[in-house]
């Protein structure tokens, strides 16, 4: 099984993986969305005991997608911290300072509460949205004149029917025709299901391939 399927979209190659990322080959490019980073730690606070493992996990796969592809510029479409700072900003601040050559911007989620000027400590840029065209970029999905929208927000995923009719829910990767979905990064969050048009392209995640859906 391939672990990437790519894809051309307005003449630009887009690489899917299997860890949720897009890979722009034209720009060298590697775009995530929805780290949710501290989302164990808020939960910790909350007397809920989750391990903070799980975002040592998803950095280790941001590392394996880094080395892999080599981009020259990483790309956060928001929500990178689900609340404010906590023992894992530490971590993540650890794992920037291995990557000074790597240019990184964020743009702002509804979770993105920490204070800018943290980031900009690390030498992470933040916007609220982002124009490379032929791509407008943002958090939360909008229609823009300027590009075809790349967003998160909405953690997409589809259900797949099996032969006994067990039903399973999956992330995936949405095109529709004026913008795109991104996956979820972050493993610690869950999926909300699309309802695609006929017309719209749906790449569905599993833990050894990129599947076609549409």
């Amino acid at each position: 099984m391939k672990d990437s399927l790519e894809f051309t979209l307005l003449e630009q190659s887009l690489v899917l993986s299997i860890h949720k990322s897009i890979f722009w080959k034209e720009q060298e490019c590697l775009i995530v969305s929805d780290l949710h980073l501290g989302k164990a730690g808020h939960f910790r606070k909350a007397g809920i005991p989750i391990s903070s493992k799980i975002h040592t996990e998803d950095l280790d796969r941001l590392d394996l997608l880094l080395n892999k592809y080599q981009p020259k510029r990483l790309i956060m479409l928001g929500d990178l911290f689900h609340s404010d700072k906590n023992n894992e900003w530490e971590a993540f601040s650890d794992w920037r300072s291995q990557y000074q050559n790597l240019k990184i911007t964020l743009t702002l989620g509804n979770h993105d509460i920490i204070e800018t000027v943290n980031y900009k400590k690390i030498n992470v840029t933040v916007v609220d949205e982002l124009l490379l065209a032929p791509f407008f970029m943002s958090h939360h999905p909008t229609e823009n004149a300027n590009g075809y929208n790349l967003a998160g927000h909405l953690h997409p995923g589809i259900s797949l029917q099996g032969k006994a009719r067990q039903g399973v829910r999956i992330p995936c990767f949405y095109f529709g025709q004026k913008g795109a979905l991104m996956p979820a990064f972050g493993n610690f969050t869950g999926y909300v299901a699309i309802s695609p048009g006929k017309q719209d392209k749906v790449f569905a995640v599993t833990p050894t391939s990129v599947i076609t859906i549409q």
